[in-house]
């Protein structure tokens, strides 16, 4: 099941590549949030204090989506999104230090430099043919941002929450969370697109666009966060946590596979410096020994 959702989010990103073909950005995000709704009848409401809920909605749905969306239609790569968003990884702990005061770890600390090489990397492959445009790279990297922000806003919740001695349900979170970002992304879209462009595209999509919102929504959304939920209920964090850094791996595999990207070798080497600072940062090592010697 952890490899299913670990496919699913990995493909992902080739699928919004392919439903911003057809869709605007702005608007196709809108959409992805609009077919989660019906959601609402049979997911129970958690038990989240609104003013966390309407942030992590904001974060997660108008911020993070909005620019990563739209990151991807002015020529950010399929392949190097799923690699580069996953720079939350290396911002949520920097967050939690500013914001909860926690710690930071040497390893952290060692696998975000890491990261900012394969980060300067790819940028410097400006004046190429496969160049990535500045602005899209720095989008994704603000995506990125606003989903280290929205896991900031989730530990406040869940810390409140255990004082209340309650936890909070992920997928109802998802689902619930799903009512904020539609309107600000519709706005949005009418000032970059227009009302006529709107109408046009959602009265005449095509079979890649429409399929492009239903797996956005049901199986990059529900199912995955779904399952994603039930598994980290099921078997210890440290277990199932570490699975996701497979996503960038089915990320660049998928694009390569469906899309037929070309990336250039400092790309490559960008994107796989970034991965090995992620599993650097992420992976307890002790742990995976002590583990793999029972």
């Amino acid at each position: 099941m952890a490899l299913m959702v670990v496919i699913i989010w990995g493909v992902n990103f080739t699928v919004i590549r392919l439903g911003l073909n057809g869709v605007p950005s702005m608007l196709l995000a809108a959409l992805r949030y609009t077919f989660v709704l019906p959601a609402l009848f049979f997911v129970k409401r958690p038990k989240i204090d609104m003013k966390y809920a309407i942030a992590y909605g904001l974060s997660v749905g108008v911020g993070q989506f909005s620019c990563l969306f739209y990151a991807m239609q002015i020529g950010m790569p399929a392949g190097l999104s799923s690699i580069t968003l996953q720079s939350a990884a290396f911002m949520t702990p920097l967050l939690a230090f500013l914001f909860l005061h926690e710690s930071i770890k040497p390893k952290q600390i060692i696998g975000l430099f890491i990261a900012a090489i394969g980060l300067a990397f790819i940028a410097s492959n400006a004046g190429s043919i496969t160049a990535v445009p500045l602005p899209a790279l720095l989008l994704t990297l603000l995506a990125a941002f606003f989903w280290a922000l929205s896991n900031i806003v989730l530990k406040f919740a869940s810390n409140k929450a255990e004082a209340l001695g309650e936890k909070i349900d992920m997928l109802g979170v998802v689902v619930w969370t799903s009512l904020v970002p539609p309107i600000p992304l519709y706005i949005f879209s009418f000032i970059l697109d227009g009302p006529d462009v709107m109408l046009k595209t959602v009265t005449s999509l095509s079979a890649i666009s429409t399929f492009s919102i239903f797996y956005l929504a049901f199986g990059a959304t529900i199912f995955g966060y779904g399952t994603w939920s039930v598994l980290l209920g099921k078997y210890p964090a440290s277990k199932i946590a570490p699975l996701s850094l497979m996503v960038p791996i089915t990320g660049l595999l998928s694009s390569q596979i469906i899309l037929k990207e070309q990336l250039s070798t400092s790309q490559w080497t960008g994107g796989f410096i970034i991965l090995l600072g992620l599993i650097f940062s992420t992976l307890d090592i002790k742990s995976l020994i002590k583990f793999n010697n029972r």
